[in-house]
């Protein structure tokens, strides 16, 4: 029974997979679709795994930066009841800190774009105060170089 739920639970990331794939080779418009059928199938309360996962790319595929927003509060959320045991069940995924970075990331972008700086620098300061559990490695470099941008950037403002 266990080994049905694990086999499960990798045919969900399987296909969260697949339409990130299709985010990533430019049809915003199926990946948005197959992330909606996916969140209508596992919900609100479903493997935090999932839900951060579907939500954090969920949100890249949205036009109105208000749905972008709720989309990445949704993936915060799902990480605060993500624990490390069940991210490392899944062979891609980070140790649940390294997801804070990108998510508080995230935000601050989404309230740059609704013109809310006060709120956009509460969550790039999260965002680089938990910046120091990423690997010196190409993801690791690509958020911290992403935090510096959108520092700048909110200078300017």
């Amino acid at each position: 029974m266990t080994e049905q739920r694990e086999a499960s639970k990798d045919a969900v990331m399987t296909r969260i997979g697949q339409a990130i794939m299709l985010l990533h080779g430019g049809d915003r418009e199926e990946a948005r679709n197959r992330f909606g059928e996916l969140w209508s199938e596992i919900g609100e309360d479903g493997d935090a795994l999932h839900r951060c996962t579907l939500a954090h790319y969920m949100a890249d595929t949205q036009d109105d930066p208000g749905d972008e927003l709720a989309w990445d509060l949704r993936a915060l959320t799902a990480a605060g009841s993500l624990t490390d045991e069940r991210a490392a069940q899944h062979s891609d995924a980070l140790a649940v800190r390294a997801f804070y970075p990108s998510l508080h990331l995230n935000l601050a972008a989404d309230y740059v774009k609704l013109h809310r700086p006060e709120a956009a620098r509460i969550h790039l300061d999260r965002a680089r105060a938990a910046s120091g559990v990423l690997a010196d490695d190409g993801y690791g470099g690509g958020v911290r170089a992403a935090i510096t941008r959108l520092e700048l950037r909110l200078r300017e403002l």
